[in-house]
């Protein structure tokens, strides 16, 4: 299995620099996992702004000369994980950014006749690891699992990508917050997993 890991998170201080060491960790331990790849989008100084015009068109994205060694990474992955914080309900600007550009029709997805595309990103899968300050049980009570919603339903399925794991953790800022167990917990899930 090859995984490809992007941390976003503009501090390696922060608890999920913690976390995206523990799934380096967890998988390095794994003889299951034969080669990792970690895009760091922050420290890659990835550009998140989407532009369109007259010469760059949202339909030729697919083939943006400058987005093509993310492309080969994607492609190049049995397993993609996420590991991020949750702000304001959702993922990072810089990660929505990765995804809106990298994500993009005759790469990521093909339209057809009929309602839903064909997703191009089949037989691979996904886990996310994210992290919030606010109760783990806010995006579900508060904002009815949106994250979870835009995720898995309106990005992953819409791609191919049915196999999607999420660990939300919520209280990170919180002396009791359980940070130990739950970092722990990530090691502990990528030291194990086989497909």
């Amino acid at each position: 299995m090859k995984i490809l890991v992007i941390y976003t998170h503009p501090n390696h201080q922060s608890l999920c620099y913690a976390f995206l060491q523990k799934v380096l960790k967890g998988s390095h331990e794994n003889p299951n996992i034969k080669d990792i790849q970690v895009l760091d989008l922050y420290e890659e100084g990835f550009n998140p702004v989407l532009v369109f015009n007259e010469h760059k068109r949202r339909r030729d994205m697919y083939r943006d000369p400058h987005l093509e060694k993310y492309r080969d990474q994607i492609i190049w992955a049995d397993k993609i994980v996420f590991v991020y914080p949750i702000w304001w309900g959702r993922p990072p600007a810089m990660m929505l950014g990765y995804i809106d550009q990298l994500f993009a029709a005759n790469f990521a997805y093909k339209d057809k006749k009929g309602l839903l595309p064909e997703g191009l990103l089949k037989g691979k899968s996904v886990v996310c690891v994210s992290t919030m300050k606010g109760p783990a049980n806010y995006p579900l009570l508060w904002l009815n699992n949106s994250h979870k919603i835009l995720m898995k339903k309106a990005l992953f399925s819409f791609v191919g990508i049915k196999q999607v794991k999420f660990f939300e953790f919520g209280n990170m800022e919180s002396p009791k917050g359980k940070q130990t167990k739950k970092l722990e917990k990530i090691y502990r899930y990528f030291k194990k997993i086989d497909c």
